[in-house]
């Protein structure tokens, strides 16, 4: 129950505490295991949403005609203090048939459990019929921190290419990366760059650059469990994205070496998650055969703001910055450019 997705442990885009827990969840009926899985998620993508919507400037200086810049860019957004979203309330009067062990009075019908990022073990669940007869135990699912995994990260490759006056074009890219032959992920995006302040007479002499930034990331992944045999089915995977769109107000310095920059952002995202394939459940009250049992949609939006350093020594540039959000982010981008 303790193991994450080779998938998710790379990039923290997506966890799931073992295949075990899709099984475990589907013996409390399809509306319980949606419903919990929803909950237990949601904090997970919101924390992937804003990590991947980071790095698409690091200056306000828009590249002139022919300019290009390659990057390597790493996000790490930490959530080791984020209480808040490592955990919430499960309350049986939420569900038709799951219920705490040992909860029988209003005191101890709801407690504290782990969501995906989370570190709470050791609480147990059950499902049984009216009759007492048939009866399901299991624990409830821990989260990232409970493997000592504190923050989500992110990498790719990025390039800007400087376009007519003012204008740059961007592109990201992480190739479909593929994992013990049971899970891949990959990321692509683009995004543009316009410097308001190209169009000013006096552009060559001014001390700052103005741009708007607009960039469109989206991260894909799968990760198939057929061959685990933990619930009896076929074709049994998981299908996850996360789409996100930021835009920014970008400031900097037009300095020869050093150079700092700072912006004001919005960002808005969208994940999906489906839970593929044909699983059966031979064991609880509730034995039933589920064919692409659910599906499970997200939105996040918030605002953004951040402040970075850009170094240029020639055909090298090297730049650092903090972004505070909902879930903070640090980012690290190694540059290798022209002009």
């Amino acid at each position: 129950m303790k193991k994450i997705l080779p998938i998710c442990a790379l990039l923290g885009f997506y966890t799931v505490s073992a295949q075990n827990n899709i099984g475990d969840l589907l013996a409390s009926g399809l509306s319980d295991a949606e419903r919990f899985t929803n909950a237990y998620l949601a904090p997970v993508t919101e924390g992937a949403v804003y990590n991947i919507s980071n790095g698409w400037y690091n200056t306000a200086d828009a590249k002139p005609l022919g300019g290009f810049e390659i990057s390597i860019v790493g996000n790490i957004s930490p959530f080791k203090n984020k209480d808040d979203k490592k955990a919430f309330v499960f309350r049986e009067s939420d569900y038709e048939n799951l219920q705490i062990v040992g909860g029988s009075d209003a005191r101890t019908d709801e407690v504290l459990v782990s969501s995906g990022l989370g570190d709470i073990e050791g609480i147990s669940v059950f499902v049984e019929d009216e009759n007492g007869l048939f009866r399901e135990e299991f624990e409830l699912p821990a989260g990232l921190a409970s493997e000592d995994f504190n923050f989500i990260p992110s990498g790719y490759v990025q390039a800007s290419v400087g376009l007519v006056k003012g204008l740059e074009v961007k592109a990201r890219f992480l190739p479909k990366l593929k994992f013990e032959d049971s899970a891949e992920i990959g990321l692509f995006g683009a995004g543009l760059q316009y410097e308001f302040t190209k169009l000013l007479p006096a552009d060559k002499v001014l001390p700052i650059a103005i741009s708007a930034v607009i960039g469109y990331t989206s991260l894909n992944g799968e990760y198939d469990f057929t061959d685990t045999e933990v619930i009896e089915g076929e074709n049994q995977r998981i299908d996850a994205s996360i789409n996100t769109w930021a835009f920014n107000a970008v400031v900097s310095t037009k300095l020869p070496v050093i150079n700092f920059y700072g912006g004001l952002g919005y960002i808005t995202g969208k994940s999906e998650t489906d839970i593929l394939g044909t699983y059966r459940v031979q064991s609880g009250p509730f034995q039933a055969t589920y064919e692409d049992p659910f599906s499970i949609t997200n939105t996040v939006s918030g605002a953004r703001a951040n402040l970075g350093f850009k170094l240029k020594l020639g055909f090298f540039r090297l730049n650092g910055e903090y972004n505070i959000a909902e879930f903070s982010t640090a980012t690290l981008g190694i540059n290798f450019g022209f002009r």
